[in-house]
């Protein structure tokens, strides 16, 4: 079945949409739950309920805990040269741990009921083979982010709002343990002569950690989580983040080869929303990625995947994403994606939209399309060339032709709130046409969810004339307009 016909379904129309497994799906209610569904980043999470941010209880201090230092000490010591013994895998090396902690609990003769043993065999196990408290918190699925701020304070986001949760580190030692084990995984390392790091953790979460002296209150982390399951343009349908008619507009757009910049603050779903663009790439075109840390997930066969590189101890050896752009122009790719324009690279990646690599997509940040093509002069600028403002408008109204607005709402949702078409120069302005907007007049609901969604202006965009020139067909109603009987939706 083609997106086409899927959307239709969606539309109420007679066509049947595949089902989705019945895994849970990201911030979507379940039958009688109050949550707000929210178009998160890279998770599906199970619905939650508002909860404020509230103290955490303190810690506990009683005889387990105090046992259970004792117990790691003696692992740590029994283990030795062998956690780090590279001919070990990842299930050999957790069944010589269990067993060796089944031997350390014995030596301790401590009277253990069978709850408290298996709390200290999971907390130890969380340890020495994850990461520590933050493991459960990895392994739940209503999580979509967790942020660490020093060993005793330790918020996690679920249906788009933050919670402060009873889980803490048992010092700042116990916290850069856990970092380092991060950061040496992916080769990334993380000192004083080298405070912040970016890195990513085996299944493809981002991760930032900075420790003192440039985090004042102690290291702090920030896991930003990956979707097991991508989310699909369905996906962002229910959760209200599109509407078919919107999501009809974007697949032609990429299809027609129009070059796309996804522009929102942070934690509005960029990286998911061009995930999602990016599935609409016709498969027999090469796609080379560009990012800093690995995130998207195409599912195109043939994608080659590039990830910048920090400098050395020695502060040699880095690879930048410009580097990456200018080698990418050399790889014969039919589209470019860049995860986000933050420096000079943008300047190169606006030269390949414009010397005929065309249907590139990539994002930037921005809280308006306006603001977005402002925030790319500033990045073209920090390039280092000598370029005269109008000659950096020109070259961005000639390569970008459609930028797509995303914005978290006070609800916690995250919407698009405008698909505007980057028109071309009026004298020193790049002129912008918005072909929808959010409709906030709808108002909110008693749960405070917004009911606005977006709306077509009734403009329609001069990209299309080249939708015409391809074959590419539109159902009159993407534009507003009443949809003939029997008419094609393309």
């Amino acid at each position: 079945m083609n997106l086409a016909q899927r959307l239709e379904a969606l539309r109420g129309g007679p066509e049947a949409a595949p089902a989705r497994p019945a895994a849970p799906v990201p911030d979507a209610p379940a039958p009688g739950s109050t949550a707000t569904p929210v178009a998160g980043p890279a998770v599906r999470p199970v619905p939650a309920t508002r909860a404020a941010v509230a103290p955490a209880p303190a810690p506990p201090t009683d005889a387990l805990a105090r046992l259970k230092d004792r117990v790691g000490k003696a692992l740590f010591e029994r283990m030795g040269s062998r956690m780090n013994d590279p001919s070990l895998s990842e299930s050999q090396l957790r069944s010589i741990v269990l067993k060796e902690l089944d031997e350390v609990v014995e030596e301790e003769n401590v009277p253990l009921s069978t709850d408290e043993r298996q709390r200290l065999t999971a907390e130890l196990a969380d340890d020495v083979l994850g990461y520590g408290p933050l493991q459960r918190l990895l392994d739940d699925d209503a999580v979509s982010e967790i942020m660490v701020n020093g060993p005793d304070a330790i918020y996690v986001e679920r249906s788009g709002k933050l919670q402060r949760t009873p889980t803490r580190f048992t010092s700042e030692e116990h916290l850069r343990r856990v970092i380092d084990r991060i950061v040496s995984r992916v080769g990334r390392r993380i000192d004083e002569s080298s405070p912040l790091v970016d890195a990513r953790l085996a299944d493809g979460s981002r991760v930032n950690a900075i420790i003192p002296p440039l985090a004042f209150s102690g290291s702090t982390l920030t896991i930003r989580k990956f979707a097991k399951d991508p989310f699909t343009v369905e996906d962002l349908i229910g959760f209200g983040t599109l509407t078919p008619e919107m999501a009809e507009l974007l697949h032609a757009c990429v299809e027609a080869r129009l070059n796309v910049i996804v522009s929102g603050g942070t934690g509005t779903g960029k990286t998911t929303l061009l995930n999602v663009l990016s599935s609409f790439i016709p498969e027999g075109e090469r796609i080379v990625t560009i990012e800093d840390a690995v995130e998207l997930q195409l599912q195109q066969d043939h994608v080659v995947r590039l990830e910048s590189r920090p400098p050395n101890i020695e502060g040699k050896g880095a690879v930048t994403i410009r580097d990456l752009v200018r080698n990418s122009l050399r790889m014969r790719p039919d589209r470019i994606v860049v995860g986000e324009c933050r420096g000079g690279e943008s300047l190169d990646m606006l030269q390949a939209m414009n010397t005929g690599h065309d249907g590139s997509l990539s994002t930037v940040h921005a809280n308006s399309p306006r603001d977005g093509i402002a925030r790319l002069e500033t990045l073209v600028l920090m390039a280092g060339m000598d370029l005269p403002l109008r000659a950096i408008r020109e070259q961005i109204a000639s390569a970008v032709d459609v930028v797509v607005q995303l914005t978290r709402l006070r609800d916690g949702t995250r919407r698009v709130t405008h698909v505007t078409e980057v028109q071309g120069m009026e004298g020193d302005t790049v002129t912008l046409q918005d072909a929808f907007l959010f409709d906030y007049s709808a108002g909110v609901d008693a749960s405070g969810r917004f009911l606005g969604k977006p709306v077509p202006t009734g403009v329609r965009p001069r990209f299309t004339d080249r939708f015409d020139e391809l074959g590419i067909r539109l159902s009159p109603r993407v534009f507003g307009a009443a949809e003939p009987t029997g008419a094609p939706r393309w």
